[in-house]
């Protein structure tokens, strides 16, 4: 399954906990999943602009949304926490994608990412900004 299938499932979730009244996010969830969504939109922008940088700066705003996202899981818990957890599972493999030519020696394991790969993560990334903005607008 690839990461904007993984994001559209927590999506479809977190939407139908929400309408189905399991899930209502409190005050301090609310503000945390808004700040959430304003780090991921600051770090990953429309394609266009994405497609135009260069793969390091790609691959460090990619690198800027998992922070925003463990930075934001680590001050919540329950179903905010949880989402958050899914999210930052669907977006691991940016973990091991590397924009430098490897050179002499070891990569730790780490691969180059097609210009696929990079496009399907930042639509994964902004299906994420989507779906945190549908569930703060309720």
């Amino acid at each position: 399954m690839d990461m904007r299938r993984i994001v559209a499932v927590l999506a479809e979730e977190a939407e139908q906990q929400i309408e189905g009244q399991v899930w209502e996010l409190a005050p301090g969830d609310h503000a945390l999943a808004l700040e959430a969504e304003a780090g991921l939109r600051k770090a990953v922008g429309p394609a266009e602009d994405q497609e135009a940088l260069p793969e390091i700066d790609r691959l460090e705003r990619l690198r800027e949304t998992l922070a925003v996202l463990a930075i934001c899981l680590a001050r919540t818990h329950g179903r905010l926490a949880w989402f958050l957890s899914g999210a930052i599972n669907a977006l691991e493999p940016i973990l091991r994608w590397r924009a430098l030519p490897a050179g002499s020696g070891g990569t730790f394991g780490t691969v180059r990412p097609s210009l696929d790969e990079y496009a399907e993560a930042e639509d994964a990334v902004r299906q994420l900004q989507d779906a945190l903005a549908r569930l703060t607008a309720e």
